[in-house]
């Protein structure tokens, strides 16, 4: 299964509907991107020489030629590497070296960044600007006929955000984007080709994910342009693109929803935000849902099985008469259909509702492995089930608590110590805008609680964030020390990275 024949197949089934979008304006056609997928693909084997099975890195905004390059990509039988183009030169230059990716196709903005890179990285032997002349070269190749693929042949090097060290290369085969494009059906939506999805995210990571759905169905991809979308513009490509979902991060949400310009408005064009990556606290997320109305789904998943782990479906975001609603949505939601989740402890024997251990997971979905670290590898599939690293339990109805990374669980007096539990409780006062909690080494505890602080505008007095906590969680997983700060440090899909509030608190 070449999931390349969803372009193929619309191209004549859906031939002169949009296929493509450059915000309002629309890019290609189905029967016109079938056919730049095809000659793209002719010039990447005959041109530039690629075989099946070698590595074509994109480096490059969200743009139409985006999509072009990677499904010519996977129609001449090669594997695609999406680069997030934030990322500092010498992070892309070790995904291109650790991927050994042969050729790069990049965009005007990003030239700059990744042209030197053939004089650096060995297996690289050329960069393609697109748009450009080179570009324009491949798409005057004579078409390419679909490549056959195997389930199991890689089809994107999905590296991880790599909050810990260097990011990894999750191998992800056709199978696994199948079944994750299949769940999306079965747990969050339906799709019709008269929908839309907004790439407001990076395509390198969970907007180009669940833009699979959108594709083999033959609604729009629509391409916002450069800049963070705000709530002027969501209503702009509401008018333009009817039935319209996107994937955010929570801080994209909070940040819409909070937009003046979505107060009151008229959001019917609007179908589905799909929002997951980090924790969206229980106070930002009942201001989205009287913005959105019942229109969010939430999603637990990682590149390792791409978007697919647990769900909390849009009913549940606006079941009220459920006595449970408010726990229910600082969950993650119930098992996807196409998974088995076990919460497991130090040994991988299971554990029962409401004992907290890692998270792990197997199915159709969970990747080959992790690229050339077959070490890693044979570590996180241990036992034939992906190993997390996430803390979680279940409770009785089946409903998944995240409550931290294993390695951010924080560890005082031989008590575990939550932070989301700890920030969950900060984020309650009105004078906290973001808080990240972290692990200090205290000689006397073993470890000692310590919160950044991102005040909402004059720094709150501790005595009344030490009251909040109290009114809400132990008093032993109360902060020692509160540390404020004008910003928390992120990595470039916006989770806080705690490693550096811990290097921080350590330098000092």
């Amino acid at each position: 299964m070449n999931l390349a024949t969803w372009v193929e197949r619309n191209g004549r089934r859906l031939a002169d509907r949009p296929a493509v979008a450059d915000g309002d304006r629309v890019h290609a056609t189905w029967s016109g991107l079938a056919s730049r997928v095809a000659s793209v693909a002719g010039g990447m084997r005959e041109r530039l020489g690629l075989e099946a099975g070698d590595r074509v890195a994109i480096v490059m905004r969200n743009r139409p030629e985006y999509l072009e390059a990677q499904f010519a990509a996977w129609h001449a039988g090669l594997v695609a590497v999406p680069v997030n183009a934030r990322l500092h030169r010498d992070e892309i230059a070790y995904i291109l070296r650790h991927s050994g990716s042969a050729v790069v196709v990049t965009d005007g903005e990003h030239e700059d960044d990744v042209a030197p890179l053939v004089d650096v990285v060995e297996s690289l032997r050329t960069v393609v600007l697109a748009p450009g002349p080179d570009w324009d070269d491949l798409l005057a190749s004579d078409p390419s006929p679909l490549v056959d693929r195997d389930a199991d042949d890689p089809a994107w090097l999905f590296y991880t955000s790599g909050t810990t060290g260097r990011p990894k290369g999750a191998t992800l085969t056709h199978g696994n984007l199948l079944a994750a494009s299949l769940s999306y059906y079965a747990d969050i939506d339906a799709v019709a080709a008269t929908d839309s999805v907004l790439h407001a995210a990076p395509l390198s990571h969970g907007s180009g994910l669940y833009g699979l759905p959108h594709v083999a169905k033959g609604a729009v991809s629509v391409m916002p342009g450069p800049g963070v979308l705000d709530g002027a513009g969501l209503l702009r490509y509401l008018e333009r693109w009817p039935g319209l979902s996107f994937f955010a991060a929570p801080i994209m949400v909070k940040r819409l929803a909070a937009d003046p310009a979505l107060a009151g408005a008229n959001l019917t064009g609007l179908k589905t935000i799909i929002y997951g990556g980090a924790p969206m606290y229980l106070t930002d997320l009942e201001a989205a849902l009287k913005t959105f109305g019942p229109r969010l789904a939430q999603i637990y998943g990682q590149g390792e099985t791409p978007m697919t782990i647990t769900g909390l479906a849009k009913a549940d975001h606006v079941d009220r008469g459920d006595p449970r609603w408010h726990e229910h949505l600082q969950t993650v939601g119930w098992t996807r259909t196409d998974v088995e989740v076990r919460v497991v402890d130090e040994d991988d024997g299971p554990l029962p509702p409401g004992e907290p251990g890692e998270v792990v997971v197997r199915g159709a979905v969970v990747m080959a492995g992790y690229w050339a670290q077959p070490e890693e590898t044979a570590e996180t599939l241990r036992g034939g089930w992906l190993h997390t690293g996430d803390i979680g339990s279940f409770d009785d109805e089946g409903y998944l608590t995240l409550h931290d990374r294993s390695k951010d669980l924080v560890i005082s007096g031989g008590m575990n110590i939550y932070p989301r539990e700890v920030e969950e409780a900060l984020l309650t006062h009105p004078g906290v805008d973001a808080v990240a909690v972290v692990g200090r080494p205290d000689p006397d505890w073993g470890e000692s609680v310590v919160a950044f602080v991102v005040p909402a505008g004059d720094e709150p007095p501790t005595a009344e964030l030490d009251a909040t906590c109290l009114q809400r969680i132990a008093r032993f997983k109360r902060p020692k020390e509160y540390v404020f700060v004008d910003a928390l440090p992120t990595n470039n899909y916006g989770k806080v990275v705690k490693r550096e509030l811990r290097d921080r608190l350590r330098d000092a």
